[in-house]
């Protein structure tokens, strides 16, 4: 079938909407109807170093189910769902509930440009486009998912605030819920308060902690504060381990990182009290940190991917406290046509909006 899909044709370029091809549905696979589609900080810093090109990103994709492959069992024709990272379902990770570390999903599920067989649904005058992103590409009006990755939601919620719990709000709330666990009364700072840090905000405050933000964006604090959580300025903090252990009275019980940057990483562990625990969710190479500190302090360090959350059973839990008040996603999201992709992207690039939320007519 014929559909619209936006392209990053060179790397670093930007995204340009082009006329592109798409099988329909194999075995597993699920033909969904993009109606929203979130944009992520991984989809930007991705398009700057990508070798496959042309291709297509988008990881937050919401929607209606057109059609199914063979096999697919659960979905049908029709079902609204919210499209996640793929899994295989069956290795020892899978099996013990922490499908976000799948033995075989970040490669061959989820960021090879190509399904597992290495063959791609995605062409352009006869020419192959790279996709498959997350087993989804839902920067196009229509993509090609998986059963694995479609999570049925219902009917009456917002495809404009699903789509971004497929990953940023999924993660943000998946490290403070499933991995961090603090107890009601609690403290937590979050370091980086774009999407996924205000995610963990609001998850934190739900469960009754007491909640700092660090962040140098102006509307970036403002938007925490309006969550519930205290806001410090790292610019104007001068010390910003001492502020954010004065803030809670002598130190978080636990800290969020998304930033990546080794010398926020840093703040983090010398604003911890003792046996205090940092997750560790931004991307970043290589961080340096005083390992003396971490010892003698008996902090607890831990890398986390999508919240550690099994989206099948994390995404209904995160509707549900939608319902209830306590996970306000609107308040982070701008929407913007699917249109303007390009002008979205460098909104959010730019700090300009939290989480650009595209929209399909």
């Amino acid at each position: 079938m014929r559909i619209r899909a936006a392209c990053v044709e060179s790397v670093g370029g930007p995204f340009i909407v082009r006329d592109l091809d798409l099988e329909g549905p194999g075995p597993g696979e699920v033909l969904v109807r993009t109606a929203a589609a979130g944009i992520c900080h991984t989809d930007l810093s991705t398009r700057q170093v990508w070798p496959r090109l042309p291709m297509v990103f988008g990881h937050e994709g919401a929607g209606t189910v057109e059609a199914v492959g063979a096999g697919v069992t659960g979905l049908a024709p029709g079902d609204r769902v919210c499209m996640s990272y793929r899994s295989c379902g069956a290795c020892e990770q899978c099996t013990a509930g922490h499908t976000a570390y799948c033995s075989t999903g970040i490669n061959a599920l989820n960021a090879s440009g190509a399904r597992p067989d290495g063959s791609t649904a995605l062409s352009r005058d006869g020419a192959p486009v790279f996709g498959h992103f997350f087993s989804q590409s839902s920067f196009a009006t229509h993509a090609l998912a998986h059963q694995r990755n479609c999570v049925r939601i219902p009917a009456d919620f917002s495809p404009v605030l699903a789509a971004p719990l497929g990953c940023g709000v999924q993660t943000g709330a998946g490290t403070v819920l499933q991995v961090l666990r603090p107890e009601p009364g609690a403290s937590l700072a979050v370091f980086g308060a774009g999407s996924v840090g205000l995610s963990a905000v609001m998850a934190a405050v739900a469960v009754g902690c007491e909640v700092v933000a660090v962040d140098p964006v102006p509307a970036r604090r403002e938007a925490a504060l309006d969550l519930g959580a205290v806001a410090i300025d790292p610019a104007a903090a001068g010390d910003v381990s001492a502020a954010v252990r004065h803030a809670t009275d002598g130190g978080p019980h636990h800290a969020l990182d998304t930033t990546g940057q080794s010398a926020v990483i840093s703040q983090a562990i010398a604003a911890l009290r003792q046996r205090g625990a940092l997750a560790l969710v931004g991307i970043g190479k290589t961080a340096e940190f005083d390992v003396m500190t971490v010892m003698t302090k008996g902090l607890r360090l831990r890398g986390v991917i999508e919240g550690d959350a099994d989206p099948a059973l994390f995404i209904p839990r995160l509707i549900e406290l939608h319902r209830q008040g306590k996970l306000p996603v609107e308040r982070i999201v701008t929407e913007f046509p699917f249109a303007e992709i390009e002008t979205a992207a460098r909104a959010a690039a730019a700090g300009e909006v939290i989480k650009p939320v595209l929209t399909f007519g």
